[in-house]
């Protein structure tokens, strides 16, 4: 999120939040130091572990100062991404949604105390005690299409098909491609056609992407397509059947689309080898598309930098988390949990989205790498169990 979204924020907010601010900085000047870091290993400062949603992890007590980064983050960015997630909050945090707006103005210091004065930080580890997890990326890709087909335009993506219900199940992948029963329910259901099959790929595992499509006669239409369900069948990756059935050995997504246009009578074998098809609906751009991702798991627009995807069972949608992550990149930093993924399974793991375009897409490509992770939860307020 740039300055300028700042700016527009402070000008909507007026006279009214900097009050508020004003009260918050009054309570937080009070408010006590951070205790000292525990040293100790094992059950953290306090000494108390707790069950976390699904027995899957544990939250143990932490102190401020175990958070890496946190006297230097700059997070205005993640506030603005809290603020989303006060739209749909987690009941816990619903009553500090109007000082959570308030303080999206405010300075780092401000944000900081604030933290402080009204959080615990527990940092989430196994149920064996291991606290460093894997942290990979994800990001909102942008194509071309058409939105009937043609020439080559003769891959499409689909809406749910005739029948579908989100928790029912239904064709894989292959049957989808060859079964007559099938293509009866998928037909007229094609929200736009691609002139390869591996940008509809990427769509179904990213989950989302910004489409520029041509309506025919000179007009294009930007529209999202969104994520808006599964076949239910279990997701493998490509890769996995290009290492054991080709010589590819790099499997960057220009590289695979290379090799398709090299081999499109394997193809087929290769898209099939992963069942899972996934199901879009359209959606308009908001006006400034960079500035709002798509909307993840907890239903609110996704923030690029601070938003990431977390395994549900170990960390709710809409909580704060400290974020410490080393190797590609070294990410030190506020983010909030609003999505998931078939593939983010486990206490420690976390997806990172890096936005949308091919910049993002490089970037994201680049981040697989040891992921430690603390939840920031209301202090007093009874741990999930």
């Amino acid at each position: 999120m740039n300055i300028s979204n700042l700016q527009k924020g402070a000008v909507r907010l007026g006279a009214a939040a900097a009050l508020m601010i004003a009260a918050l900085l009054a309570g937080c000047a009070s408010s006590p130091p951070p205790r000292t870091p525990n040293t100790g290993g094992g059950s953290g400062a306090g000494g108390m572990s707790y069950p976390a949603l699904n027995g899957s992890s544990r939250w143990v007590a932490a102190s401020w100062t175990d958070l890496p980064g946190f006297d230097t983050d700059t997070l205005g960015p993640a506030w603005l991404a809290w603020v989303n997630s006060c739209a749909r909050p987690l009941t816990v945090f619903a009553p500090f949604c109007p000082e959570i707006r308030a303080l999206s103005i405010a300075d780092n210091d401000t944000q900081r105390q604030w933290l402080q004065s009204h959080l615990q930080p527990y940092r989430i580890e196994n149920t064996e005690g291991a606290t460093r997890g894997l942290l990979t990326s994800y990001y909102e890709p942008v194509f071309t299409a058409q939105r009937q087909a043609g020439g080559a335009y003769q891959f499409p993506l689909y809406r749910p098909p005739a029948g579908w219900t989100a928790r029912g199940g239904w064709y894989a992948r292959q049957e989808a491609d060859t079964q007559p029963q099938a293509q009866a329910e998928l037909a007229g259901r094609a929200i736009a056609w691609f002139d390869n099959p591996i940008d509809p790929l990427v769509l179904q595992i990213q989950g989302s992407g910004q489409v520029r499509i041509d309506e025919g006669g000179g007009q294009i239409t930007s529209a999202r397509l969104a994520y808006a369900g599964t076949n239910q069948k279990p997701y493998q990756s490509v890769s996995k059947w290009l290492a054991a059935n080709t010589s590819l050995r790099n499997y960057s997504w220009p590289a695979i689309k290379q090799w398709a246009q090299l081999h499109p009578d394997l193809v087929p074998q290769m898209l099939w080898s992963n069942p899972r098809l996934v199901f879009f609906r359209e959606e308009d751009l908001p006006t400034d598309s960079s500035a709002e991702g798509p909307r993840g798991a907890q239903g609110v627009p996704l923030t690029a930098g601070r938003s990431i995807a977390v395994d549900p069972g170990s960390i709710p949608y809409g909580a704060p988390v400290w974020l410490a992550s080393q190797g590609a990149e070294n990410l030190q930093r506020l983010v909030i949990a609003q999505d998931t993924g078939s593939a983010i399974r486990g206490a420690v793991r976390a997806d990172f989205y890096a936005g949308a375009g091919p910049d993002a897409g490089n970037w994201a490509n680049r981040i697989h790498q040891p992921l430690w992770l603390w939840i920031l939860w209301p202090v007093g307020e009874p741990v999930p169990r």
